[in-house]
């Protein structure tokens, strides 16, 4: 008989409590209009899975529609007018967030099914009563099989504020965290997750000792058919079980694995330099005596250092149980071929393993870090970087090693991201839509619109932009690097526009005055290196466009960018040393955009070099020639 159909022969204690379930949230009408297809639908997945959300709550507008037309043929006006309503109300409250109201139907068929667990069990209790002749006993035997039901049903509520924490809010931690890993938000923080799991925890260790409470109940006095008898331990196992299973999930790796001397580049490692790595248990009341151990996956390596670390409380600000791993290092083992596998990036897991028990329930549980790649050579890094970023970028996946024997494509909306977030995790400043324009035309060749155009990570990373020798990423890190070490201070006030094409260059210039410059990257570079382009009149009065040669780390290090440009100068017509730039792009004064980044020491001078030299330097000033 279907759920719907049984409460309604219930009594009308029983009703006027499944009368309380309904609200406009979800009207009792609409429970009763779709019944059958309403408790044929996996509610609990739906509010968890929003794809599966969107798509029940479209199916559900459609049988209010269907429902509807029946009605509209029957000449029903007033359920017609009610469906409208019901319709109307339920679009403007939940079209953009289906979740939710799965989320109501779950709970309320849910609290249904525990009313006709409470009834049945109350009328089996009733009908022994009449057949003994110790009523008033079983008055008692009633109140406490009523408690088992209760108990049945509050883990049934565990069971499901469990799924939601471990499968929603701390899988969408762990999310946040792979994004803050490759320069996205760092939005980790696991306090209020924490708050919840040990509240949730605390709860069913109380649970536990009130089952154990039954159980010495029951061997005070019991009777044939005593539900405690019978369902004691099917409750003690569930409540052990999910205690057990949110340890599990509570365990996890709070810092990935980081060389402290490369923050802003977690998961990478290298062969002999120390990293560090901490755990957590997002919960505060475990044994504080579990000793961490530490295993090895994929590709065989020693992890050399402290081998075990008791977890303690002391170690974090706030209270945690936490155990950080300081002056860690890799060897790795060679054996048959190195320990390598075939792919050209190899990723490894390290897996952390504490033994602990808790209230007389034995734990054995284990997390693990995202995967790595180990490097033997800094040199390494880059490409090593770019696997980070591609594979976070694109699964979340624990420990899939062997993600790139076969490495998905991403789309440009996706790189997009990432590109952004490796100037704005270290700097102040993103990359524009413009920039992100430029770069993709880098990537793609011309195109109208990039929204989601394929890019596959051998045209990320590995083969050779064309006409040039060097690939796509190799460039754009040494660029990264660039702005990082050298010129900061001048790409965090956006005074540097970056990246933008020859043809949109000469578009923006060409309307301005001559002595209008702008600051561009260089494209020729692999090393990376950045130019300024300015305009000027020839003798003639025509616009030119010129550019000095690229300035590159190695140039940077004896003098800063600001410097150079406020002390760059050329030869005119009339062999007179003149600046050629007056005005940063659009119209920003050379002096006070890049005066206050300049020494007192390093302001021009009145000595000229000569002039038929190529590139001359007086004192601290470097001049240098156009490229025409």
């Amino acid at each position: 008989m279907a759920q719907w159909n049984q409460l309604q022969q219930l009594e009308t204690r029983y009703l006027e409590q499944l009368y309380h379930l309904y609200s406009d949230s979800f009207p009792m009408e609409l429970r009763q209009f779709l019944a059958p297809w309403i408790e044929s639908q996996d509610w609990a997945y739906a509010a968890n899975k929003e794809s599966h959300a969107t798509l029940v709550f479209h199916n559900l507008l459609g049988e209010i529609d269907q429902q509807y037309s029946r009605f509209l043929q029957e000449n029903n006006v007033l359920y017609q007018h009610n469906l409208r309503r019901i319709k109307q109300h339920l679009q403007s409250k939940y079209l953009e967030k289906p979740m939710e109201i799965a989320r109501i139907v779950a709970r309320c068929l849910w609290e249904e099914q525990r009313l006709l667990q409470t009834a049945t069990t109350a009328q089996q209790v009733n009908t022994h009563t009449h057949t003994h002749t110790y009523g008033q006993k079983f008055n008692v035997f009633l109140f406490l099989q009523q408690i088992v039901t209760e108990m049945a049903g509050l883990l049934s509520a565990m069971d499901f504020v469990q799924k939601n924490l471990t499968d929603e809010e701390l899988a969408d931690w762990k999310r946040r965290q792979q994004i803050a890993c490759i320069g996205g938000p760092p939005n980790i923080c696991l306090d209020r997750l924490e708050t919840w799991i040990t509240s949730l925890a605390e709860s069913q260790l109380q649970i536990r000792q009130q089952i154990k409470k039954l159980e010495e109940l029951q061997q005070k006095v019991s009777y044939k058919g005593d539900p405690i008898i019978q369902h004691r331990p099917a409750l003690e196992e569930k409540i052990v079980d999910l205690f057990r299973n949110l340890m599990k999930s509570a365990f996890v790796v709070e810092r990935q694995p980081c060389m402290p001397m490369h923050p802003d580049r977690p998961l990478v490692i290298k062969t002999g330099v120390q990293f560090t790595t901490k755990v957590r248990w997002v919960h505060t009341e475990v044994s504080h005596k579990g000793k961490t151990s530490r295993r090895k996956f994929s590709r065989k390596f020693n992890i050399l250092g402290t081998n075990t670390k008791v977890m303690n409380m002391e170690e974090s600000n706030n209270g945690s149980l936490s155990a950080e791993f300081k002056h860690l290092t890799l060897r790795e083992q060679r054996c048959g071929n190195g320990g390598r596998t075939n792919s050209d990036v190899s990723l490894c897991v390290i897996s952390i393993m504490p033994l602990t028990s808790s209230e007389e329930v034995f734990i054995s549980v284990q997390t693990h870090s995202l995967p790595v790649v180990v490097i033997s050579n800094i040199c390494q890094m880059p490409n090593a970087w770019a696997s980070i970023l591609w594979y976070n970028m694109l699964t979340n996946h624990p420990k899939n090693v062997n993600f790139f024997t076969k490495p998905p494509v991403g789309t440009w909306d996706q790189v997009a991201e990432v590109l952004s977030w490796q100037f704005s995790s270290t700097t102040k400043r993103g990359l524009t839509i413009e920039q992100l324009t430029t770069l993709a035309e880098k990537l793609l060749g011309p195109c109208v619109n990039y929204s989601g155009c394929q890019i596959t990570w051998a045209k990320f990373c590995k083969e050779n932009m064309a006409g040039k020798g060097f690939s796509f990423w190799v460039w754009l890190d040494n660029i990264i690097d660039l702005v990082k070490k050298y010129i900061l201070a001048l790409w965090n006030e956006g005074y540097i526009m970056g990246f933008i094409s020859k043809e949109r260059e000469r578009a923006i210039l060409s309307p301005k005055p001559p002595g209008t410059f702008l600051l561009r990257f260089s494209e020729s570079s692999k090393e990376g290196g950045i130019t300024f382009t300015w305009v000027e009149k020839d003798i003639n009065g025509k616009t030119q466009i010129q550019s000095v040669e690229p300035y590159t780390k190695q140039q940077l290090n004896s003098m800063s960018f600001a410097e150079i440009i406020m002390g760059y100068k050329i030869m005119d017509a009339t062999n007179i040393l003149v600046s050629p730039l007056v005005y940063l792009y659009p119209e920003i004064p050379k002096e006070e955009a890049f005066g206050k980044y300049c020494r007192p020491e390093a302001q021009p001078d009145t000595e000229f070099p000569d002039p038929g030299c190529g590139e001359c330097v007086s004192r601290n000033i470097v001049f240098s020639i156009i490229l025409f």
